[in-house]
């Protein structure tokens, strides 16, 4: 099963609901945590989880906070979510091996989508300085490109989920309407009301106004002819255009503009104006928006949340999943707000198998700042923004796309057509490269003694290019494996910035090169490799395990138990796992990561994690004997060259 988490993103429209989300990764390790919940320990579930994110600094988060699930089976990308690759494989491959999978489609898609954060007010009330209802409008267009690329990823009867911190319903349940008008009957809104009985939710608006420069909107009919390009007709509950010219359009524009004709964007904006009309009732929608799950924090003193769960019946229609480009017109428009054509033409299914191709504009990097409300009010060239895509990703062969001779490559304009994802290695990250060296894996395996339970070969990539100086060397699960196959063949379409479980790193110091394997256990790779090796491993009582905590390192002659000084003696010169026995750890072994020198055993783990796992096992143990270790046992701590200098890593508990 694949799971793709779309923080998708374009959070840098509103740096405001960066700053106001939960952590990035937390919705990340609790999907990872439902894949691991039904596997034996020291297994690899048969699933695998994508999270994206289009900041990088957010990425980064994302991988330090997931590191402490200690898994395999997550990659992390970093894409624009309304243009994340398909990875579609050609149909002639040839002589090439075809791998596991052909197109990467998900099980479940999780699209936590950009918004304006209005619903986390309570726990950052700076938003009330920032916000405004033009951020909703602004990212309206956004959110239905990025749901329907969701959609577009999603195989037929999987489920996603479409979510937002914000109670504006332009943003939420406009968004759903618009998706399912696009659809068709390919998509259905799934009724959730059942679930989670003791949440208090209220049920999705079918009605709602739309506020702009000022006015409540109560129908597209209502929109100004100059703001058309802004409001758009998805916004309203019926979803319906109208293709006629109002009489109150003048008098709207009066109502709109001072006596220099500029937009008042101050107190007056909340002024609750009605545009004039004849329409005096709203808008109904048809849809069965009901079915939505709104979440207000006077109901249960939380947050405000959206969230909708859609159904993908079959493949989407035409209409949806490749619509032909609009003519651009001269006048400029508001480049948040996309138009429905715009957003439609952006979201293509690869129903053909054929890479997705766009025109110049779906290639625009949205710059990193705060939108301003006058921007989001009086339009912006999307010509005039960051497209330089040199700075993100660069071109191998014969697959660079090279600049027409009018361009210039530094000038912020758009190549008339490129390919949406360039194929070929991306700048700035390293690469995924398999690891195939079998005399190194070799060793790998006859030194730790690895047993064919662990799927070994074939599952081991590293970042770097040298394998005659690769640091690192990570573990990958067999679902993950596939889809990195499948992105080599496709030419490296997916910009991954974390992959897979750092298991191996090489041992740089004099000794550990002297060593029969240079490469040591990390602490993250320790729990899931150690029911799967057979060989350097010690048993320790609870006293010396101790004392390796407590000093860092130890001389063999020093060990209270000369059972446990016996054995180390024997192991051979590198890296060794210690475990404190089953008796002393109440039936869970915990491990950690050591290094066996010539004279002495050495702990591979930094001083906060050695203090609180000292203070775990010393409750494990009974009083009076701790309190007799505490009074006889004094160890000098082993220095001078025998002491290895080993990095900071964190011990093993298995589960």
């Amino acid at each position: 099963m694949h799971i793709l988490k779309e923080s998708l993103m374009s959070r840098l429209y509103v740096p405001i609901h960066n700053a106001v989300c939960a952590a990035p990764g937390s919705k990340t390790f609790q999907l990872l945590e439902m894949i691991y919940t039904l596997i034996e320990p020291g297994t690899l579930p048969s699933g695998m989880v994508i999270a994206n994110d289009l900041d990088v600094q957010r990425c980064n988060l994302l991988i330090h906070q997931t590191k402490r699930m200690c898994t395999a089976n997550l990659i992390v990308t970093n894409h624009e979510a309304q243009h994340f690759p398909s990875c579609h494989l050609p149909k002639n491959l040839g002589s090439i091996k075809e791998p596991g999978i052909r197109q990467l489609q998900f099980d479940r898609v999780l699209c936590d989508v950009p918004c304006s954060g209005d619903g986390t007010l309570r726990k950052a009330p700076d938003i009330w300085r920032k916000w405004n209802s033009g951020m909703g409008n602004g990212l309206h267009g956004l959110q239905i490109q990025i749901a329907m690329r969701g959609l577009a990823l999603l195989k037929v009867g999987g489920r996603m989920v479409y979510s937002t911190c914000s109670m504006n319903p332009v943003e939420n349940e406009a968004v759903v309407a618009e998706v399912l008008r696009r659809c068709g009957g390919t998509v259905e809104l799934v009724d959730v009301s059942t679930e989670l009985p003791q949440l208090a939710r209220r049920p999705g608006l079918k009605t709602w106004k739309v506020r702009d420069k000022g006015l409540w909107l109560t129908s597209y009919k209502d929109v100004p002819k100059y703001r058309q390009s802004v409001a758009t007709p998805g916004m309203f509950p019926s979803g319906k255009s109208y293709d006629l010219e109002t009489d109150h359009e003048t008098a709207t524009e009066k109502k709109c503009e001072d006596s220099d004709g500029k937009s008042k964007n101050g107190p007056e904006l909340m002024v609750d104006s009605v545009a004039p009309t004849s329409n005096l009732e709203a808008e109904v929608s048809d849809l069965p928006l009901e079915r939505c799950m709104r979440i207000v924090p006077h109901d249960q003193n939380s947050g405000a949340f959206f969230i909708a769960v859609l159904h993908k019946l079959a493949p989407l229609p035409a209409s949806a999943a490749n619509q032909k480009k609009p003519t651009s017109s001269p006048e400029k428009t508001d480049s948040s707000i996309a138009t429905p054509q715009d957003q439609t033409n952006e979201i293509k299914e690869d129903i053909n198998g054929d890479d997705i191709v766009l025109s110049g504009e779906a290639d625009v990097q949205i710059s990193g700042t705060t939108p301003d409300v006058d921007s989001l009010d009086t339009g912006i060239d999307e010509t005039h923004m960051d497209t330089d895509q040199n700075k993100i990703n660069e071109q191998n062969g014969k697959e660079e796309i090279e600049p027409s001779p009018d361009v210039k490559t530094d000038a912020p304009t758009v190549p008339a057509k490129r390919k949406l994802q360039m194929q070929g290695r991306w700048r700035g990250v390293d690469p995924v490269i398999f690891y195939n060296d079998e005399a190194v894996v070799g060793r790998i395996m006859e030194f730790y003694g690895i047993k064919e339970s662990l799927p070994f070969k074939g599952h081991l990539i590293s970042r770097n290019s040298d394998k005659n100086h690769v640091k690192r060397i990570y573990y990958i699960s067999n679902s993950v494996k596939e889809v990195l196959e499948l992105n080599l063949l496709c030419g490296q379409q997916l910009k991954i910035a974390s992959v897979g479980l750092k298991m191996f790193e090489r041992q740089t110091s004099k000794e550990g090169a002297s060593t029969p394997c240079q490469f040591r256990i990390s602490s993250e790779g320790l729990p899931l490799i150690l029911p799967h090796i057979t060989k350097q491993l010690l048993y320790a009582s609870p006293i010396d395990f101790e004392h390796l905590l407590k000093y860092k390192s130890v001389k063999l002659q020093d060990f209270v138990n000369p059972e446990f000084a016996e054995k180390a003696t024997n192991l051979l010169l590198g890296c060794c796992a210690v475990l404190l026995s089953r008796e002393s750890s109440g039936g869970t072994p915990i491990a950690i990561g050591c290094w066996r020198g010539r004279t002495n055993v050495s702990v591979m783990v930094n001083a906060i994690d050695s203090q609180e796992l000292l203070e775990r096992v010393s409750a494990l143990r009974p009083e009076e004997e701790a309190v007799h270790s505490n009074a006889d046992s004094s160890i000098p701590e082993a220095v001078g060259e025998e002491t290895m200098n080993v990095s900071e890593s964190t011990p093993a508990k298995l589960d």
